[in-house]
């Protein structure tokens, strides 16, 4: 995905609502020269792609979006991360150029994946990483149900 459809993209989620290629075009001018007839073709693609849908109204149509932006970026990421010939390699380049607060976002992200029974993180030879019910008072908690 290329910089244009972002910018293309960007708008069609500003608006929240279904556009036209003549109003994404305007807005975009603002910003830079572009012919009406690539926005139509980066919309098509996008609709081809499946971020878009589109509805006839007139001889034209009205765009709006299929999905939510944090969607759209984890596709842009996942997309990266396929065109690598080391994608072990990449993480690890990608987690270190993070900030500690995307750090903790990762973390969070990954306990949100893994559900519900995942036990918190904890460091190698740690009480916590035996997994032990009586070492563990959150383990127990959800254990005592079954």
């Amino acid at each position: 995905m290329g910089e244009l459809e972002d910018a293309v993209m960007t708008r069609v989620w500003k608006w929240n609502r279904p556009v036209t290629v003549r109003e994404v075009l305007e807005d975009l001018q603002q910003e830079r020269s572009i012919a009406y007839t690539t926005v139509m073709t980066v919309l098509d693609n996008l609709h081809q792609k499946g971020w878009v849908r589109r509805e006839a109204e007139g001889r034209a149509y009205r765009y709006e979006a299929v999905s939510t932006r944090a969607a759209y970026a984890a596709a842009l990421m996942n997309d990266a991360w396929a065109q690598s010939d080391n994608p072990a390699a990449a993480l690890v380049a990608f987690f270190g150029m993070m900030s500690e607060e995307q750090r903790l976002a990762l973390r969070d992200a990954v306990r949100m994946v893994q559900g519900p029974e995942t036990a918190e993180p904890a460091t190698a030879g740690s009480p916590e990483s035996t997994g032990s019910a009586g070492e563990n008072p959150d383990s127990a908690t959800e254990s005592d149900g079954r």
